[in-house]
């Protein structure tokens, strides 16, 4: 253990190596505590999350068998707070058994497309020439075609189920990511420190996932509650559009488009629920990625 000792005699002290970590993390926490916009978010999600899913446990409702008897039935009705739809499904457990879906599936994909992105760019960043310009391309490439283009083009060969929608949505949303952390590798292999560890016999591999990735985290995170906010969005459009999970499987997205038509007929309480869900969690997502951008900038000035 490294210790610190005085001229005079006095007693050796151990050093703390965690000390500037733990440092690092309370000044991250404390940037993040100040901007209440991102507490807002993060409030909003816990609270979503638990309404979603542990709502149900309190909340029973019979999501699978209609009910033709209980049709269209306005919020305020006895066993009913936002009402049925127009099979007779309770509103709100229609709205929790939807909001998990939409969660599970834009948290999945919104990782899966973070992490194949962070992987395909860094991997190009840092070995540069001919590898670089034939990774980008195919990204360039992909990326010319409208994306909700080839989810409707998936959705429609595969049969839609979570984790499908999930590996659809994945499989296109990683193009952000790669070229945002292929800058960053870019910069990154030229630092110091990867050289020494190349010159010490350190594999490119070793580089990518030792001091490139590692150091490109920040950019990661941050865009990763972006992602996850986009992928709800995809979804929802999806499932707008007849391409989402088939019932009696729930999603917000199929039940805004639902909603919509029963608009126009009086039934004002099957739009509204669902498109603020989906306006609060995207809000959320979005507000949280505000957060930690400031939380990693200050790290980084500290550095």
């Amino acid at each position: 253990m490294i210790t610190s000792a005085g001229t005079t005699g006095e007693r050796s002290e151990p050093l703390d190596d965690e000390t500037p970590v733990r440092g690092l993390w309370r000044q991250g926490m404390e940037v993040f505590a100040e901007n209440r916009l991102a507490l807002l978010g993060l409030a909003l999600f816990v609270l979503l999350g638990a309404v979603c899913f542990l709502g149900p446990l309190f909340y029973h409702t019979d999501q699978v068998h209609t009910d033709l008897t209980a049709v269209h039935l306005p919020p305020g009705t006895p066993g009913h707070p936002l009402g049925t739809d127009g099979v007779g499904y309770d509103q709100l457990g229609r709205l929790m058994l939807g909001g998990q879906t939409s969660i599970v599936v834009g948290l999945a994909a919104g990782i899966l497309a973070t992490v194949m992105g962070t992987v395909w760019g860094a991997i190009a960043g840092f070995a540069g020439g001919w590898v670089d310009a034939g990774m980008m391309r195919v990204v360039d490439a992909m990326m010319s075609i409208p994306s909700l283009f080839l989810f409707m083009l998936m959705a429609t060969i595969v049969t839609p189920s979570v984790p499908m929608l999930i590996v659809i949505i994945g499989a296109f949303a990683w193009l952000g990511p790669a070229r945002l952390v292929r800058g960053e590798a870019l910069s990154l292999r030229s630092r110091e420190y990867v050289h020494a560890m190349r010159s010490m016999g350190g594999t490119g591999g070793r580089a990518v996932r030792r001091h490139i990735i590692p150091n490109a985290i920040g950019t990661v995170i941050v865009n990763a509650t972006f992602q996850v906010a986009d992928a709800i969005l995809y979804v929802a459009y999806l499932s707008f559009l007849g391409l989402g999970v088939p019932p009696p499987a729930a999603n917000w997205g199929g039940m805004l488009s639902d909603g919509l038509a029963d608009t126009y007929s009086g039934h004002w309480w099957l739009l509204y629920p669902p498109g603020i869900a989906i306006i609060l969690i995207v809000l959320a997502f979005n507000f949280m990625g505000d957060g930690l951008r400031d939380v990693f900038e200050v790290r980084l000035r500290r550095r």
